[in-house]
């Protein structure tokens, strides 16, 4: 009886909590509605409530804003709405840390994260994944040897970890995409892509 109970857990918690996450991601989409006149309310037109709908203004409010502000007028504007915005208190420091987070995961300027490493954490004899980012320009030119900075998430919620600068020499390159890297750490080891991640062919591993 234990098996067969174990089995329909594992049958059913990935599919509430799928279920559940959709849930709360097109309600919260569906809250877009409201920015729309009450006459033009979906269930007012329709009769009916169907969810989902708000998915299809959210995508187009979010697709106008780009377009509003790639162009020039529209980044002083936003420029200036911003600066204003960092100002005030709390709520700019707010802003401020959740901004930087979404240009590091989506941005395409090279903020992002640019290469899957291994590198000796939480002490020599352990090696831990690691992403690498951009080292500041003032902080390079501190160092004798080339140095990279990395972000080493924490298991199971990897918008948590650790910043630090360490000697390239002392890290290892692995032929691994972000995407496969952040599915092992969240499910900590337990999901694996088919293929084992490989070394880069010009990084021999360090003493």
């Amino acid at each position: 009886m234990k098996k067969y109970l174990i089995t329909g857990l594992l049958i059913w918690i990935p599919l509430g909590i799928t279920f559940w996450a959709l849930d709360l991601v097109i309600g919260t989409m569906d809250q877009t509605l409201l920015l729309l006149p009450e006459s033009w309310h979906p269930d007012r037109v329709l009769g009916i409530h169907i969810p989902g709908l708000g998915i299809i203004l959210t995508f187009v409010v979010v697709l106008v804003t780009g377009l509003l502000i790639r162009n020039v007028f529209g980044q002083r504007i936003w420029a200036q709405s911003e600066k204003a915005m960092l100002r005030v208190p709390f709520v700019g420091s707010i802003y401020k840390g959740v901004k930087q987070v979404s240009d590091t995961l989506l941005s395409g300027s090279g903020n992002s994260f640019r290469q899957v490493l291994l590198v000796r954490y939480p002490h020599p004899e352990a090696w831990s994944l690691a992403f690498q980012t951009s080292v500041p320009g003032e902080v390079s030119g501190k160092f004798d040897e080339e140095y990279v900075a990395v972000f080493i998430p924490t298991t199971p919620s990897p918008v948590n970890g650790f910043y630090f600068y360490v000697r390239k020499a002392d890290t290892i390159a692995l032929d691994m995409s972000v995407d496969a890297a952040l599915r092992s750490i969240v499910s900590m080891g337990v999901v694996a892509d088919a293929e084992p991640a490989t070394l880069a062919p010009a990084r021999p591993m360090p003493d």
